[in-house]
This record gives structure tokens, sequence and C-alpha cells, in this order.
């Protein structure tokens, strides 16, 4: 059955299409080996001595690797190829996601979070080159749908994670299996055919990001892309536990991060599918972020009240503003290798930003016992946003990035 499918896959004749149902496949990797933590946690501190700072350090090392990849992943596919960098990084997310079935303390979990880290880095920032180029007019339709899988892949191993740990008998069962949906997208990657950017356009990239470290825009448009991703990143980690400190089963809180990936996904198609028909895309991207600031409102004064529907205000509100943050990014140019290398300075520097997030609510947790000053927090960090979304006007793009 699975080559059939991908005998399929290998059929189909449309860069466009393909060029969907990889992004997809490869989006839905992006994310398991840190979402599977969060409903794990009463488990894992059941067998292994850790604590809430350290269990963090299990998202943000990767959200730190992700933005350090950012600024080498260029050079990398340079040396090795553009299709053989992105095939390692996915054999590295397996191996890593594998090796936690013997992990035995913080230190292996510590490297195996460091190893998929490396793989998910160099993936996120080769994946915006290859959508714009092979996108190009319909971009921002096939980044939702990448952006979608990778939150799809969060909602999978949210809700999967504990019921395989419990059907198993060991949280690493539950971490481990997700191995196998990164060698099913490296299958899929080898039967790619021609769906790749020249070499001529990685080394333009390489040229056209080192101009821009210097342009105020493109670090305004990387603390924007960080602040949002930042509330992400934290709710990633720390819902799940958040709710059990509450006296919810582990697999219930699991599926209520699991409920909100999804609202998550439908909005990370929604949302950008809206923005697709405005050349000004502030008025959809104040929609998420209102739906971002009421979310964490409610997750700070009244968590137990109305839970569904504030997972369902942030599912909706960050699942729309990660997209719509890329989208915005790689608008400020109409040439792909360079609207590429704004994305991949955008996201270098905004994880390198989101990765704080998880760290620091962990340490008010293991400080306060509790994550309610790290929900306030960022919902203040959404109304920043809102001021910096007001600078987005598409009308001077032209004065912010130039050649």
């Amino acid at each position: 059955m699975a080559s059939t499918a991908f005998n399929a896959f290998s059929e189909v004749r449309s860069p466009l299409s393909k060029a969907i149902l990889l992004s997809i496949l490869i989006g839905l990797n992006l994310r398991p080996s840190m979402a599977a933590i969060g409903p794990l946690v009463e488990q894992i501190q059941s067998d292994i001595v850790i604590s809430y700072l350290q269990i963090a350090w299990l998202t943000s090392l990767p959200v730190m690797v992700m933005g350090l990849g950012c600024f080498v992943a260029q050079q990398a596919a340079k040396r090795v190829g553009f299709g053989r960098l992105l095939g390692a990084s996915l054999v590295l997310i397996a191996v890593s996601e594998g090796a936690r079935l013997f992990s035995q303390g913080f230190i292996s979990l510590l490297i195996t979070a460091l190893v998929a880290g490396i793989g998910i880095a160099f993936i996120q920032a080769l994946m915006p080159a290859l959508i714009k180029r092979q996108a190009r007019h319909r971009a921002a339709l096939v980044m939702g749908c990448y952006v979608s899988a990778i939150m799809a892949g969060a909602a999978l191993s949210s809700v999967l994670s504990p019921q395989l740990a419990d059907s198993t008998g060991s949280w690493r069962h539950g971490l481990a299996f997700w191995g196998l949906l990164a060698l099913l997208a490296f299958a899929a990657w080898s039967r790619r055919g021609q769906l790749l950017p020249s070499p001529s356009g990685l080394q333009e990239k390489r040229s056209a990001q080192a101009s821009l470290y210097g342009q105020g825009r493109v670090w305004t448009l990387a603390v924007f892309f960080g602040l949002g991703t930042a509330g992400y990143t934290c709710v990633l980690a720390w819902l799940p536990p958040y709710f059990v400190g509450m006296g919810w089963p582990e697999s219930s809180a699991g599926l209520l991060l699991g409920y909100l990936t999804a609202v998550e996904v439908i909005a990370g198609l929604a949302l950008p599918a809206l923005a697709q028909r405005y050349r000004d895309r502030r008025g959809v991207v104040f929609i998420a972020l209102l739906l971002a600031f009421f979310g964490f409102v409610l997750l700070w004064r009244m968590p137990l009240a109305f839970p569904h529907f504030t997972a369902g205000l942030l599912g909706a509100g960050i699942g729309g503003l990660f997209p719509l943050s890329l989208i915005i990014a790689m608008d400020h140019h109409d040439e792909p290798e360079r609207a590429g290398a704004i994305a991949g300075i955008v996201q270098g520097v905004g994880y390198f930003i989101a990765a704080l997030s998880p760290l620091a609510a962990g340490l008010l947790r293991d400080r306060l016992g509790s994550f309610e000053l790290a929900w306030a927090v960022l919902a203040a960090v959404v109304m920043v946003q809102m001021f910096i979304c007001l600078r987005f006007n598409p009308k001077n793009y032209h004065r912010w990035i130039y050649d």
C-alpha cells in the first residue's frame, strides 16, 4: 500500500500540486518532537528527576537551534546540495525521535531535542524559498497549507502521544513513535522529481540575505514574528501541564491542546486565504491578534470557566498569526530569493526571541507554582504586536526593503 501511495505521488505532474503535497507532509514533522512533551510531563517527572525549567529546555533548545539554522542553512545547502540537506534533515528528525525510546534522563532527552532542532531548523530555513519559487502568486495559499501542516503535526502528537504512552505503558513510546512519520516524509521527498530551486538561486539568496541585516524593517518583521511565535511555543509547552496542575487528567489536557492546534490548522488555512484577497493584510492580522489577546486573558483570569472556548480563541489567533507573519515578511519583495532571504532572517531572529518564552514560563512555574503570570505577560505582548502591525502598510514596502 505504501509503495502504491509513493508511486501515485511520483505521478503528480503539477509543480504546484506537488509543492502543496510535499509541504504538507514535511510540515507535519516539524512539531511532534516538541508538542509530544507537554501532555506527558507528569509521566516523565514520575519516572526521572526533572524540573519544569528543564522540561522547558526540551522546547526552547530546538527553537533556539531553529533560529541559528536560519542563518547557516543556505551555506550548508550550497556545500551539500538543497535536496540532500532537506532529506538529511528529515532523517535527523526521525533518528532523534526514535532515540527517545532509550532515553534514561534529562541529558539524553536534551540531546534528542538538539538533534531534532537541527533538522527542523534547516527545513524551515529552506522551505519559504521553495514555496515562493514553485507557487509564485499562489505562495500565500501554499504557505498556509505548509504552516497548517506544522500545526496539524502538533495536534496529532499532543492527542495521540498520551494514548500511545498509556497503551504501551511507557512515555518513551509516546515520544519515539513520531520518527516513523519523519521516515515517511523522507521517502516522499526522495521521489520529488525536479522540485528544487536552482543552485544559482541559492547563491543569490545567500548574497541577498547578507545585504538585509542592516535594514531596520527586517528587524521589525523579525521582532513581530518572534513575539507571535513566543505565544505559540509557550502554549505548546505549557498548556497541558497548566490544566494538569488544576486537576485535569493528562489525556484530557492533551486533547485540549489537540483541539487548540486543530483550530490553529483551520485558522492557518482560512486567514491566509482571506489575506490573499487583499494587498494590505493588516486587517486580517488584527483579527488574529484580537483573538489571541482575548484567549490569553481568559487563560489568565478564568481558565476553567470556558476552557474549550478559550482554546478556540487561542488556536484561531495563534494559528492565523504564524503564517500571516511570514506572508507579510515575504510580501516585502517580489523576487523569490530576496523574499526567502527576508523570511530566513525573520525566522532566525524570531525563533531566538520565541525560545525565551517557555523558559521564562517554566522558571515562573518553579518559583511561583503557577503559569498565570506567563499568560498575562503574553496578553500584553499581543498588544505590543498590534502597535507594530500598524506599520505594515504595503504602499511603503519599497521604502523599507531595498536592493
